[in-house]
């Protein structure tokens, strides 16, 4: 550890390549995790299925590249496809327990999970599997060093970017997502005033399907995906919307690419098998932030 601190002070360069690393990723963190403060903010469900719909979104990219299609062709596809899942989700399951309390709609979810896991495994088996990009990697030399650059980072980057405000422009100016924050903000006075909450809570959930599939078609052409590598997303998206608070896209661009820089600097320092405790140690320390949080609001409220 002390000799990979070394290398950090004594070759910068080392650090700019683990900050752009750690941006790029952030960036597809923020859209599995907006979709999960959607989900959490609407409908007071936590979705611990949110990493499972990531790498469904990721064999549609990888089953459509066996057949000799791009994989960047199967965005489209696990949009539309995850948004029909997740809408038949919500119908079946979903709806049965939104009313519920919160522990039925973690058993729930968490049920959801298992049963994705398992399908995805008798589908496609338990290897690793990749989205082969084919796009090139770039080096640029900087301060004695060089610096690698992947096109499909890059190109990832900028598909978050715009499919992020392609969903802030839907929740602002569109009907449904004018009706999306109302209920988000008062389920009874949406009722009042003729919104169809049950139509609301569908969509929201499908939309949230369908962002993490686009996502987990990004991941898959940066990383691996696997069936059971989906509670890692799920801790992540955990993360930061409890760091962000609901209805802060700003918090949320904050913490995700904080906790993308953080997991990168993380493997480096403690080595790649303590990668994910740096996402589990994240966890923690924003919880605790929280409980001390909540504890002054409760000492200022007496």
């Amino acid at each position: 550890m002390l000799d990979n601190l070394n290398l950090l002070v004594f070759a910068p360069y080392l650090g700019v390549q683990l900050l752009l690393d750690g941006i790029f990723i952030g960036a597809i963190f923020a859209l599995a995790a907006y979709g999960l403060a959607l989900v959490w903010g609407v409908m007071n469900v936590k979705n611990l299925s949110q990493g499972e719909f990531v790498i469904m979104g990721g064999y549609f990219a990888w089953y459509m590249s066996t057949y000799g299609i791009h994989p960047m062709y199967a965005l489209p596809v696990a949009i539309i496809g995850m948004f029909g899942f997740g809408w038949v989700v919500y119908k079946t399951i979903i709806s049965r327990v939104v009313e519920k309390d919160m522990f039925t709609s973690l058993l729930a979810t968490f049920g959801l999970a298992i049963v994705i896991q398992q399908g995805l495994n008798l589908a496609f088996g338990p290897e690793v599997q990749v989205a082969e990009s084919g796009f090139p990697t770039h080096t640029v030399p900087i301060w004695g060093g060089e610096i690698t650059i992947a096109e499909i980072r890059f190109y990832s980057f900028l598909i978050c970017c715009v499919l992020a405000g392609g969903v802030v422009t839907f929740m602002k100016k569109s009907r449904m997502g004018q009706a999306i924050r109302a209920t988000a903000q008062d389920v009874r006075a949406a009722k009042v005033m003729g919104i169809d909450t049950e139509k609301v809570f569908a969509f929201t959930y499908a939309l949230n399907a369908a962002i993490c599939g686009a996502a987990g078609v990004l991941i898959s052409m940066i990383w691996v995906i696997q069936p059971f590598y989906g509670i890692t997303h799920s801790i992540r998206s955990f993360v930061i919307v409890t760091a962000a608070g609901f209805g802060n896209l700003a918090g949320v661009l904050m913490a995700s690419f904080g906790l993308g820089v953080a997991e990168q600097y993380g493997g480096f320092i403690f080595g790649a098998e303590l990668q994910q405790a740096t996402v589990v140690g994240m966890l923690l320390l924003v919880l605790i932030w929280r409980q001390i949080q909540m504890n002054r609001l409760r000492q200022a409220v007496q």
